[in-house]
Formats: C-alpha cells, sequence, structure tokens
C-alpha cells in the first residue's frame, strides 16, 4: 500500500474529481434504472435493461479508475474515499466525503469515520 502525502492526495482528488462527479450520476440513473427494471417501478425515461447494464458496467470502470490511484472506496453511498497517509508518524486516511469540492478531512485508521477531523492548515 503506498502513502500520500496531503499535497499528493489533493492533487489526485483534483485528476479524480470529474470521476467521481460521474459516479454519483451514474448512481443515481442505476437506481432509478433498477427500480423500473428489477422491482416493477414506475417506468422512467432513462431507458430499460439495457441502459441499467451499461449504468452498472461504467460504475464498475469509474470504480475500478478511483482504487487504481492507490485511494480506497470506502461506500459508494454516499461516496466515500480514503487516501492512507502518515500524519506526524500516525497511520491516517484523508478522507473525501461526496459533496466536498476539496480534501481536508482525516481521521486515524483505527478510528474511522466517527474520528474525522480537519486536516491541520500547514498540510
Amino acid at each position: 500500500m503506498s502513502l500520500f502525502t496531503p499535497a499528493e492526495a489533493r492533487e489526485e482528488l483534483d485528476r479524480l474529481l470529474p470521476v467521481l462527479d460521474e459516479i454519483v450520476t451514474l448512481r443515481a440513473d442505476a437506481a432509478e434504472l433498477a427500480a423500473a427494471v428489477q422491482l416493477n417501478g414506475p417506468p422512467t425515461d432513462l431507458g430499460g435493461l439495457p441502459e441499467f447494464k451499461a449504468a452498472q458496467a461504467r460504475l464498475d470502470e469509474l470504480m475500478t479508475t478511483v482504487q487504481e490511484t492507490g485511494a480506497e472506496l470506502k461506500s459508494l453511498a454516499p461516496l466515500l474515499i480514503d487516501f492512507p497517509a502518515d500524519l506526524d508518524g500516525v497511520p491516517v486516511l484523508l478522507c473525501w466525503l461526496e459533496g466536498d469540492r476539496s480534501l481536508a478531512w482525516y481521521h486515524r485508521t483505527d478510528l474511522g469515520f466517527a474520528g474525522r477531523r480537519p486536516l491541520p492548515p500547514d498540510d
């Protein structure tokens, strides 16, 4: 597992933001399509089974793109991405949550999301 510095993680996040935005959109589309196709819900203008399968395939591609950077995809809904790092000798995860437009949080690896804190300003 490679570690990111806060600066490296921020650069990677900047490159990933379009991918993450597409994941959020496709996730919603796939949910709507699944309700229409698999759950016999109301029809959708998004299409049917072929469009559902295409959305699933594209989501898989995008999630692989995220994971290939060394970032950890922790949750799809809400979208949660962690970048393994070390702050002052302490193993941490630099934490990005759907809706954030920058990387400003971290938590110790042993505490998880509940231990989330703002990154120090000089990092």
